[in-house]
């Protein structure tokens, strides 16, 4: 699609209003408004902002910075009512002499991409966010919407309905919606789209979130991507599966002759991922309640290795129809919908790029292992070792992985480190409730 494709998709959609959306290092999006007169001009110069207004982007005395619309990531917002109806286009980040912004997160993506792309494949994600939503009440204690459980099903009740019209907007929006079904906790959904190229996918996840938010918002809820907001009960992910393809939309991971039906990519891919696991957990669940979801219990991972039959283990080889080859993955089962999906997929695909072009090989497969019931010392006999227990943690693991950083970017590191220390120190100077029941008389 270019500029013309856009003018006439926006007079045909009678869009007043076109956002021009980018995200910062953490991952919120940020957008710049234009009046429908001035899009024309926007897509043709692109359009100037100013970068030191960003939390983590330029210096105030190097602010100028340049939005550079993608037109094909054109999608109408339909929450947005009739007589102001308003689009989206995500746009990269450039400095004012045209180069592509190095804290751009979709730039750090893009430049991962395009290592794939040097080798004529490209690299495909498919998500499966959760999220929750609740209802308000006057207070910092979330309250389930509902009382549904797993894939549970109800003719007509509000859960359904909101969850319906999520899927029908994203639908509009360009996302191939394949399910959508209630999680295991109350309050708990999941909308799984197709998957798509990284960048693409990366996209998508943000639309999803924003669209997720809004329209529960006119339904008096309250949507929320934390990853472990209620205590006791399952956490929300986001589980990505993972392929490899080539120029000719050959999945490059299936291999007939292996045991397991996997290609020496494929075992590459599972392989630089294990290997850098622990710093790739700073990135890919990336606050400090991240790491109140992986824990044991609660069908998250909390251990580094994979299977095919295992769900404890961080990497899955899901099971597809015979002849389905093109269907031959590797779902990662450690990602959060907290994280910024530009740097976690540059995360994820730097990992996997070092590890097919090393040659490495996973440790052996823990199929049918109950790694919760192991001791230290089989533990360590599999080679299996532990995700990190905290943010901190992570991060002094990122700092020491030269792998990610290098596929981040260092300048988005340095921004990134220093936003989650941070966030670190200020957790742990609070109280919290649960130190003055236990504490506060028997101290």
């Amino acid at each position: 699609m270019d500029g013309k494709d856009v003018l006439a998709r926006c007079a045909e959609d009678n869009v007043k209003f076109v956002s021009f959306q980018f995200s910062d290092i953490i991952g919120n999006v940020k957008s710049v408004d234009a009046p429908l007169d001035q899009v024309a001009g926007a897509l043709q110069n692109g359009i100037w902002f100013d970068g030191s207004s960003v939390e983590g982007f330029a210096r105030v005395q190097e602010g100028d910075m340049q939005l550079i619309p993608d037109a094909d990531t054109y999608a109408v917002l339909p929450w947005t009512p009739e007589h102001m109806k308003r689009a989206r286009i995500f746009c990269d980040i450039h400095t004012p002499d045209g180069d592509s912004y190095s804290k751009d997160p979709r730039g750090a993506l893009k430049r991962v991409i395009a290592r794939f792309a040097e080798k004529g494949w490209r690299y495909d994600i498919g998500p499966e966010p959760e999220f929750f939503l609740f209802r308000p009440n006057g207070s910092v204690h979330p309250v389930p919407h509902d009382v549904g459980g797993y894939f549970d099903f109800s003719p007509d009740d509000d859960a359904v309905r909101v969850r319906t019209e999520l899927m029908a907007a994203l639908d509009q929006m360009g996302l191939k919606v394949e399910v959508g079904h209630h999680e295991v906790a109350l309050g708990q959904h999941e909308i799984d789209f197709r998957f798509a190229d990284a960048l693409r996918t990366a996209d998508n996840v943000l639309t999803l979130k924003y669209t997720v938010k809004a329209i529960a918002a006119q339904h008096g809820l309250v949507a929320s991507f934390m990853p472990k907001p209620i205590f006791g009960v399952n956490g929300s992910g986001m589980h990505c599966h993972q392929s490899i393809s080539d120029s000719d939309g050959t999945n490059l991971f299936y291999d007939a002759e292996d045991e397991f039906g996997l290609s020496e990519i494929a075992y590459g891919l599972i392989a630089g991922q294990l290997k850098h696991a622990r710093a790739m957990a700073a990135v890919i669940a990336p606050t400090v309640n991240s790491y109140k979801r992986l824990v044991p219990g609660y069908e998250a991972p909390t251990y580094v290795g994979w299977a095919q039959v295992n769900r404890s283990a961080m990497i899955r080889i899901p099971r597809y129809n015979p002849g389905q080859t093109y269907a031959a993955r590797a779902e990662l089962r450690c990602p959060d919908p907290s994280s910024n999906p530009y740097l976690a997929f540059a995360a994820m695909g730097a990992a996997a790029l070092d590890g097919i072009e090393n040659g490495l090989k996973p440790m052996p497969p823990l199929n049918g292992v109950n790694i919760f019931e192991l001791t230290d010392v089989e533990k360590r006999d599999l080679q299996i070792s532990e995700l990190p227990g905290s943010l901190k943690e992570a991060l002094y693991e990122l700092h020491a992985d030269e792998v990610i950083r290098a596929g981040l970017g260092e300048e988005i590191y340095d921004v990134f480190l220093r936003a989650k220390l941070a966030e670190w120190d200020e957790y742990r100077m609070q109280v919290m409730d649960w130190e003055i029941e236990r504490y506060l008389e028997r101290a």
